[in-house]
């Protein structure tokens, strides 16, 4: 018998028991990937379900306590995944391995060359690199006399509020690329962009050794979330 079942059927009854047209993966054999929802994408990375709730409520309960967010849910960890009933440690890497092949799927899509004209370049090729990450990376673009970008690199790792970074790592690295200019970004996993003293510190530092090589620091932008802060933008570069 082929029917549609109601919420509470669908949220306690196995998916194999479902309308072909309510199961996911037959979904998307049948309608393709674009024509899933959200929670029933996440629905296929978890499989099944607990004895009372099925795989499609589950994944709309996770979705709901990231309100509905992928960058959120990226940022939680396997035990956190684990905390929900019905997910154990295998199920929690699938989530989060997906999640992650889509964060390199986009950043392939951003290393073809780019050229910097504004600040809003430079976090749109840095978003999906630092937005969804829980500690501080500090990176730096290279880049040749036209502006466009020999190479980004990440400069050094730190905690949830701070990193420490070497200023003659930079300076040896743009030398070995012969980069005529420099950008330096760094996130801020608060979402609060507003630069540190020890932001602003650093920036002025960095500046100053770069000039007396003949290399020009362009900018420094500070990546959060949902938006960004640049130092050029601001007029204290």
């Amino acid at each position: 018998m082929n029917y549609t079942m109601s919420n509470y059927q669908q949220n306690h009854i196995s998916i194999k028991a479902w309308a072909e047209d309510d199961r996911p993966r037959e979904k998307f054999m049948l309608k393709g990937r674009h024509a899933l929802s959200d929670a029933e994408l996440l629905a296929i990375q978890l499989g099944s379900g607990s004895r009372n709730e099925s795989a499609l409520a589950l994944a709309k309960r996770i979705l709901a306590s990231v309100e509905g967010s992928y960058s959120r849910l990226a940022k939680l960890t396997v035990e956190q995944l684990m905390e929900f009933k019905g997910v154990g440690e295998a199920k929690a890497i699938n989530i989060l391995s997906a999640l992650e092949i889509g964060r390199r799927r986009k950043k392939d899509n951003n290393d073809d060359l780019l050229v910097i004209r504004q600040s809003k370049t430079i976090y749109e090729a840095f978003h999906i690199l630092l937005s969804d990450i829980d500690h501080e990376e500090f990176w730096c673009m290279f880049l040749n006399k036209g502006n466009g970008v020999i190479k980004k690199e990440i400069i050094s790792k730190g905690g949830i509020d701070a990193t420490i970074v070497d200023i003659r790592v930079i300076m040896k690295k743009a030398l070995l690329l012969s980069a005529t200019g420099i950008i330096l970004v760094h996130n801020h996993p608060s979402d609060n962009t507003k630069p540190s003293q020890s932001d602003i510190s650093i920036t002025k530092s960095i500046k100053e050794g770069a000039k007396l090589l003949n290399i020009y620091l362009l900018d420094h932008v500070v990546v959060g979330e949902t938006n960004y802060y640049s130092f050029a933008d601001e007029g204290v570069l």
